[in-house]
């Protein structure tokens, strides 16, 4: 199937179409835009509707979105922020990338790959993608718990070991038959030191300045990050280094400067539209026929992936002391591969070490990895409790790292009542029960809300209070009340509703007492109520009713009518 010849601009506004039109049956769905830009890169190419024919202009779309990629990848690496990577995140993170790498490469030889393609491969199956990862915590609100800071740490580690892998390529490819624009060995040395020195000068004396005056406008701070860089991937390719370098270098030059974070978000639209053309040049320059003969590997490795590498993680985890549940958790955010391992492909083809076939195979990994993990990171909850009775194995009989996190004796000092969530709402519950003369004791995944909850006065254990094997080993006789205020998780495909969890755990754990759970839409009373709820508070109605009875004592001149719980 084939359109008639259609000018640049309209094939281009066509090509876009197609991706938008893809990307609203991706939303649909829950999926990230980048299977979008794939399937459209597929569809776009010869095989399909062959709608890429200006290739030049879309190439150098392609390379104008890989630039700005790695200047975003350079912003993150703060030598400040990577010195303060936890000892956790460092090692899962260097522990996995180590193990999924050797058990990739293994894989691929027995798979009949050469040895280079194999390195290639393997090292490709190690990149998961922040981004997405990044999205799927902050809409269940898991960011700030254990497991997310956990990830997101050793995600930075990937970060690195990107950056990493990529030198490395650049420099093997340096005189290859499809090198860069580099004119030999004397001005490759010579353009690298000098870019050296330019970047340290920049750093030390031009930055902080410059970047003061462009700040007084925001278009031009973004003008000046892209041209940045454009024009440092443009000197590193002359000298022989390579674009990706050079966008690399031009991020890390600003990593530092108090606009980092803001230059960050201002340019992820811009970065988001620009892959775009990547994945088409990437779809208009695979053949779809070849793609047959690599299903049989692409199943095998997508296997590894999604299950492999959450394991790999999970044993990591397991060893160094966590609750086999945090480890699970953490490691399903490796169950996917990024851009990142299509960009490190194509750097592979372009130095000619190589095949197409070999992009093909990761694109098709990379589609089903990315699709599928999705869903598992969506449904975690229930995906855990379906695999708990099979992870034992992977936790020690005291998952002292996790303990360590806790109050000391905290759960062996008597309490009333139990408090699930310390979250704004949660912690106030727990401060006015406190302020009343009760003993009340507070659970929250976030470590950040525990360590708050101790500076306010009360006991507080670091947990999962939709765990039921977590709810179960607290002393539940002791508590004449539970109060459940976590956050109920919306966006997902099915929400994830922490209040029914914990509920249904306490009662199936043969607690007797007064459970109380908070709600922010009333028609869900009835089933909390149904499923063992004795008490439904809502914050929003109450609140509402105390600040009208505020208003009207202060209305008719009468004194602050007093608060409960400390609330002013």
């Amino acid at each position: 199937m084939s359109l008639p010849e259609l000018g640049t601009f309209y094939e281009i506004a066509l090509l876009i179409g197609l991706a938008t039109l893809l990307g609203i049956v991706g939303t649909l769905l829950r999926q990230p835009m980048i299977v979008a830009f794939i399937a459209a890169g597929l569809l776009a190419g010869p095989d399909v509707l062959n709608i890429v024919r200006s290739t030049e202009a879309v190439a150098l779309l392609s390379q104008i979105s890989i630039a700005v990629l790695l200047f975003l990848v350079g912003l993150k690496l703060d030598m400040t922020l990577v010195r303060n990577l936890g000892r956790v995140a460092v090692a899962t993170g260097l522990g996995q990338v180590g193990f999924t790498s050797a058990i990739g490469f293994v894989l691929c030889l027995v798979m009949g790959f050469d040895w280079v393609t194999s390195i290639y491969v393997a090292v490709a199956l190690t990149f998961s993608s922040t981004i997405i990862i990044v999205k799927l915590l902050s809409d269940k609100r898991e960011v700030d718990s254990l497991h997310g800071k956990i990830a997101l740490g050793f995600l930075i580690v990937q970060d690195l070991f990107v950056v990493f892998a990529m030198v490395v390529v650049s420099t093997l490819g340096i005189g290859g038959p499809e090198a860069h624009g580099g004119g030999g060995l004397v001005t490759l040395v010579i353009g690298t030191l000098a870019l050296a020195a330019l970047a340290g000068v920049f750093i030390r004396h031009l930055a902080e300045p410059l970047i003061r005056l462009l700040s007084r406008s925001g278009e031009l701070l973004v003008i000046f990050a892209v041209a940045w860089a454009a024009g440092l991937a443009a000197v590193a390719d002359l000298v022989g280094l390579g674009k990706e370098l050079g966008g690399l270098l031009a991020g890390v030059t600003l990593a530092s400067t108090p606009v980092r974070d803001l230059l960050g978000a201002r340019l992820a639209a811009l970065r988001d539209f620009l892959l775009l053309f990547f994945f088409l040049s990437l779809g208009a320059g695979m053949d779809l026929g070849t793609l047959g003969a690599q299903v049989g590997p692409a199943v095998a490795l997508s296997l590894f992936v999604l299950i492999g590498n959450p394991l790999i993680v999970l044993a990591i985890m397991g060893y160094m002391g966590y609750r086999k549940r945090t480890g699970f958790l953490a490691g399903l955010t490796v169950a996917q591969i990024s851009e990142f391992s299509l960009i490190f492909m194509a750097m592979g083809i372009g130095l000619g070490h190589v095949e197409a076939e070999a992009m093909g195979l990761v694109t098709l990994v990379g589609l089903v990895t990315i699709t599928i993990s999705v869903y598992m990171i969506t449904w975690s909850q229930q995906l855990y409790e379906l695999c708990a009775p099979l992870l034992g194995i992977f936790e020690r009989h005291t998952p002292f790292r996790e303990l360590a996190e806790d109050t000391p004796g905290a759960e062996d000092r008597p309490h009333d009542v139990l408090v699930l969530g310390l979250g704004r709402f949660g912690a106030r519950i727990a401060g006015g029960l406190r302020a009343a003369g009760l003993r009340p004791l507070g659970i929250d995944f976030n470590p950040e809300s525990v360590r708050m909850a101790r500076e306010e006065g009360f006991d507080a254990i670091l947990g999962d209070a939709q765990d039921p094997e977590f709810l179960a080993h607290l002393p539940l006789g002791s508590f004449s009340a539970v109060v459940s205020a976590t956050p109920r998780i919306t966006g997902a495909l099915t929400e994830a509703d922490g209040h029914a969890a914990a509920t249904l755990a306490l009662r199936e754990a043969g607690f007797r007492g007064l459970i109380a759970v908070t709600v922010d839409d009333p028609a869900r009373s009835v089933r909390y109520r149904t499923i063992g709820a004795d008490l439904v508070l809502s914050p929003f109605d109450d609140a509402a009713e105390v600040s009208v009875t505020r208003l009207l004592h202060r209305l008719r001149g009468r004194e602050d009518a007093p608060t409960s719980g400390g609330i002013t």
